[in-house]
């Protein structure tokens, strides 16, 4: 089979999973600011329950640090051991209000109330049906994300431009959950009409625009492109589009 078959099955694989959780987490909101510090989400890319917090993140457009905790992963599991008292993710520390929550509906709850000012959406909140929906995203991706796969550590975290239902940002996600590698995570969902569609055929006339003063603008300005995934790595001065690049640039750099 042909590696642009295995691309396009991967690719489809991802859309599928953002269309059974509605593409949650494409959206975000216009208001809401970054904390003075970044709080941080002890997580796993394909865990049914991480993913519903990572769709509030997007939708709040808040951004966090993500550390990963794989199954089979050692590297970051001690740590959350020590802060949580135990090895279950999601869990969140904030250290802008010292708050260390576990479990995706107290997560969420506080998120949205703390930076949020508002109710919880229901299809965030882990009912049955919700998580029987985000099990199959996982499902449908192979379980990717979920274990661990041999790797070199990094000494900086890396910076990854992504939101949650980002078919294409999913792909480079699980790599880095696989890999163990920390990172920032920037949320920059859609939070206009003309922010809908790839970065080559958006749903605009004329020149695309993004709000003013959002991370979108500034990425704009900063790279001349607003897409996802974007990744940046300061341990090797290196940054990257395109996630087929980016999965072929951590295999290369940091696979073990």
């Amino acid at each position: 089979m042909s590696f642009s078959v295995n691309r396009a099955r991967s690719v489809g694989s991802s859309v599928l999973a953002s269309t059974l959780r509605g593409w949650r987490g494409a959206s975000a909101s216009r208001s809401v600011e970054q904390p003075a510090q970044l709080p941080e989400l002890y997580d796993r890319e394909g865990c049914a329950h991480c993913r519903f917090v990572r769709e509030a993140l997007t939708e709040l457009n808040l951004d966090v640090r993500i550390v990963p905790v794989p199954l089979g992963g050692t590297r970051y599991r001690q740590q959350l051991m020590d802060v949580s008292g135990s090895d279950q993710v999601p869990f969140l520390v904030d250290p802008n209000s010292g708050e260390k929550i576990g479990g995706s509906d107290a997560i969420i709850e506080y998120l949205y109330r703390q930076y949020g000012a508002r109710a919880v959406p229901p299809q965030l909140r882990a009912t049955n049906a919700n998580v029987i929906k985000s099990k199959l995203a996982t499902v449908v991706r192979g379980s990717l994300g979920l274990e661990v796969r041999p790797s070199k550590p990094v000494a900086q975290d890396m910076i990854l431009y992504s939101f949650e239902a980002s078919p294409y940002s999913r792909l480079v996600r699980e790599r880095l959950c696989e890999l163990e590698i920390p990172y920032k995570l920037v949320n920059i969902g859609k939070q206009q009409l003309a922010d809908v569609g790839p970065a080559t055929f958006r749903l605009h006339v004329g020149e695309y625009k993004p709000l003013p003063n959002t991370k979108r603008s500034a990425m704009l300005e900063e790279h001349g492109n607003v897409q996802v995934p974007y990744l940046i790595d300061p341990n090797l001065n290196k940054d990257l589009f395109e996630s087929e690049d980016i999965l072929q640039y951590l295999n290369q750099n940091y696979a073990g």
